[in-house]
C-alpha cells in the first residue's frame, strides 16, 4: 500500500519510536495521522489527531476504533517493559508484559480489522523486536511476550489476507530511545527505523529487519540455539 494519503493510527505515538513514526507519516504526505496515547496531551507532532488510548482497557480500544473509522494504516506500537528476570521477577511482571505485548496488540487488530477491510485491506504494522528471536534473562518477560507476539502476528498475516489487509512485523535491537537509555552498546537512530519500516509497507514485507542484529538472529534461527546463544559456549552473543 502506499503511505501518501493512507490514514494511519500509531500507537505509543508520545514518546520514542512512536512518535517518530507519527512525525514520519506526516512528512510522507499521510493524509490523517491517529496519533494514539495514554495521555493524549503529552503528543506533541505538529498535524496529528491525538487520541486517548490504553491498548490494555478493552473499552478504550473499542472507542479509539469507533473514532477512526477511516484508517487504512495501523501501527501497533505502544508497549512496555518491565526488565521481569527469568529467575527472579514477580509473575506479575510477566503478565503485565503479555498484557500489553500480545493481549493488547491482538485486541487493537480485533477492534480495527473491520475498518481496514471496509477501506480496501490497508496494513497493519505490528513493532516487534529481536527478542522475538532471542532472550536475556534480565528482560525474559519481554522477550517471552514478544516472542508470542510474533506468533499472533503470523497468525493475524493469515487470517487477515482474505480481507487484504497486510500484516508486517517490524524487528529492531535497542534504539536511542529513552526506553533504552540505560543500555549500554550499539543502538539504532529510531527515526531510520520508523522509515525503513514504512518503507516495507509500500514493498509489501512480511517482515522488516531493521538493524544487524536482527538480520543476524533470524539467519540463527535455522541453526539452533547454538547459534542464536553463542554465549552458551563462551562466544560473545547477538546482542
Amino acid at each position: 500500500m502506499r503511505i501518501q494519503e493512507s490514514i494511519a493510527f500509531v500507537t505509543g505515538a508520545n514518546r520514542g519510536l512512536g512518535e517518530h513514526f507519527a512525525r514520519e507519516l506526516v512528512a510522507a504526505g499521510a493524509a490523517k495521522v491517529y496519533a494514539g496515547a495514554r495521555d493524549p496531551g503529552k503528543v506533541t507532532v505538529p498535524g496529528v489527531v491525538p487520541v486517548a488510548v490504553d491498548i490494555t482497557d478493552p473499552e478504550s480500544v473499542r472507542a479509539a476504533a469507533e473514532l477512526a473509522q477511516d484508517v487504512t494504516l495501523l501501527v501497533n506500537n505502544a508497549g512496555s517493559t518491565t526488565r521481569a528476570d527469568v529467575l527472579t521477577a514477580g509473575l506479575d511482571s510477566f503478565r503485565t508484559e503479555f498484557e500489553t505485548h500480545v493481549l493488547g496488540t491482538l485486541a487493537m487488530c480485533r477492534a480495527f480489522a473491520p475498518a481496514l477491510g471496509r477501506n480496501g485491506g490497508g496494513a497493519i504494522v505490528n513493532v516487534l523486536s529481536v527478542l522475538s528471536w532471542l532472550s536475556v534473562t534480565a528482560s525474559a518477560g519481554y522477550a517471552a511476550a514478544k516472542a508470542a507476539e510474533w506468533s499472533v502476528t503470523n497468525s493475524l498475516r493469515l487470517a487477515l489476507a482474505e480481507q487484504g489487509t497486510q500484516v508486517t512485523a517490524l524487528h529492531v535491537s535497542y534504539m536511542a530511545t529513552d526506553m533504552a537509555a540505560s543500555v549500554a552498546g550499539p543502538k539504532a537512530d529510531p527515526v531510520a527505523v520508523a522509515r525503513a519500516a514504512l518503507d516495507g509497507v509500500e514493498a509489501g514485507l512480511y517482515e522488516v529487519l531493521a538493524d544487524e542484529a536482527s538480520r543476524q538472529a533470524q539467519a540463527a534461527l535455522s541453526e539452533g540455539p547454538g547459534a542464536l546463544f553463542p554465549q552458551l559456549d563462551g562466544r560473545p552473543g547477538l546482542i
